[in-house]
């Protein structure tokens, strides 16, 4: 890369290094994960547990446009990194400048229909009558949020590469902050509820959109937006630059569509079995799976331009480096994640509920149970990640869509007549755990096939 860029992905010392991206782009996931944090806490004492409940039925469509900026962000980082260790900034350039138009055509087409059929939407996700206008009013107002988050969310990716990552935590870390602020006067002294709630994000959201596009068009080093044509060859690149993309960072749109599937069918079981307060229960445990995914996110995402840049070298002891920190790591947030579940289940459900609600006692029968994921989870993210980041992106997306759909869903439905309702507490923990020893299966078999793997 460029001398004046701030980062050498390829010389320095892997244990300087992953520090050095991983902090900032931690904190920056982190603040983005406390917006959902503030609006839960916020609306569980301001407005009550309905409310809670509510903002939980419609946060997957949050994640499902979260998932198409993690996609085309992963799968855009990873091909500019390859680029950009081969000097090809021109061709890096134009896969940042397609990535970025496609996601906004996307994101409009994704909008439209939030905003006009807001109460088909509020049914499909699994909302009942009483829910019901809680659920269209959050939906309406933070549909301008998908936008903001989605530029916020890319522009991370590229921004990182470009070597400014301090600059990509604060365009996560300023709205975050700015979201806390707003959304507490809008609940508790203007009264606005669900409403207010909204709003708070969507303005957030934007301002870190913003920061974004200032700094792409102002302020970047290497990386640039770059004027594209469209004659029927530009067009026939770009579809496919963007299929290949999709292809890397595929594992990444699963992944968050899975918390999306997760909530969904979660919502619809507890609802059934439960009714609401089954569902505000569940809220909790959907407010800190973002949280724990996002330690996940950033070590695979800090990890990812590293291995990204020395795979195009072909620099193996690097890769090798930057695998043991990462799943080291993994592991200890994982230990701890885990155990903080267990025994601290009273004080972290407090957070959302008050005590004495029925919603309370649900949470709190079955938290302990539903911790056991967290640790599963960030290894999981972890190896996927690292797949990812080598251009495996078949076995990183077949691992991702079994702890997506073909493991969770059934387990929602199965483990329930066995174990009764704590069986809707383990349906995730059972399905993490299920991937991580498919996982370790296939890396085991690859130790035997593929050389890397073996060096490993």
């Amino acid at each position: 890369m460029k001398q004046r860029d701030a980062i050498d992905f390829g010389k320095t010392d892997i244990s300087k290094l992953f520090p050095k991206i991983f902090i900032p782009t931690l904190l920056g996931l982190l603040s983005g994960a406390l917006i959902y944090l503030a609006d839960g806490i916020f609306l569980g004492h301001g407005v009550g547990s309905d409310a809670l409940a509510a903002v939980n039925i419609a946060s997957p469509l949050f994640l499902i446009t979260t998932g198409l900026a993690l996609m085309f962000g992963s799968g855009v980082s990873i091909v500019v990194a390859i680029h950009l260790s081969r000097g090809n900034y021109k061709a890096a350039n134009i896969n940042i400048t397609q990535a970025s138009v496609i996601s906004i055509i996307l994101m409009v087409l994704i909008t439209i229909p939030v905003v006009l059929f807001p109460e088909i939407i509020a049914s499909w996700f699994g909302s009942s009558d009483k829910l019901m206008p809680y659920v269209i009013e959050y939906l309406v107002y933070v549909s301008p949020a998908f936008m903001g988050s989605m530029i916020i969310v890319l522009g991370m990716f590229i921004i990182r590469i470009d070597g400014a990552p301090k600059f990509a935590m604060a365009a996560n870390v300023i709205p975050s902050i700015l979201n806390i602020i707003i959304s507490y006067i809008f609940i508790f002294h203007l009264d606005m509820g669900v409403k207010g709630a909204a709003i708070a994000t969507s303005i957030s959201q934007w301002i870190g959109g913003f920061m974004i596009i200032i700094y792409m068009f102002w302020f970047s080093k290497t990386l640039h937006i770059y004027k594209l044509k469209f004659s029927k060859t530009s067009l026939r690149l770009t579809i496919r630059n963007t299929s290949y993309m999709i292809k890397l960072g595929g594992s990444a749109f699963i992944g968050e569509t899975a918390m999306a599937c997760t909530m969904i069918v979660g919502n619809i079981m507890f609802m059934s079995r439960l009714q609401e307060d089954g569902v505000a229960a569940f809220s909790v445990a959907c407010y800190l799976l973002p949280l724990i995914f996002m330690f996940g996110n950033a070590i695979a995402q800090s990890s990812l331009p590293i291995i990204s840049y020395n795979h195009g070298l072909g620099s193996v002891n690097r890769i090798k480096q930057t695998f043991h920190i990462s799943i080291k790591i993994a592991v200890a947030i994982g230990v701890a994640a885990t155990l903080i579940g267990i025994f601290a289940k009273v004080e972290v459900i407090s957070i959302f509920i008050k005590h004495g609600d029925k919603a309370f006692a649900i949470a709190a029968s079955g938290f302990s149970y539903y911790s056991f994921s967290f640790f599963f989870l960030l290894v999981n993210l972890t190896l996927i990640g690292y797949l990812q980041s080598l251009e495996c992106f078949k076995p990183a997306t077949v691992f991702t869509f079994l702890r997506s759909y073909i493991f969770v869903i059934p387990a929602f439905l199965i483990l329930p007549l066995f174990f009764g309702d704590n069986g809707l507490w383990f349906a995730i923990p059972v399905s993490e755990f299920l991937t991580f020893c498919m996982i370790f299966i296939w890396f085991t078999v690859s130790k035997n096939e593929n050389q890397l793997f073996n060096k490993l």
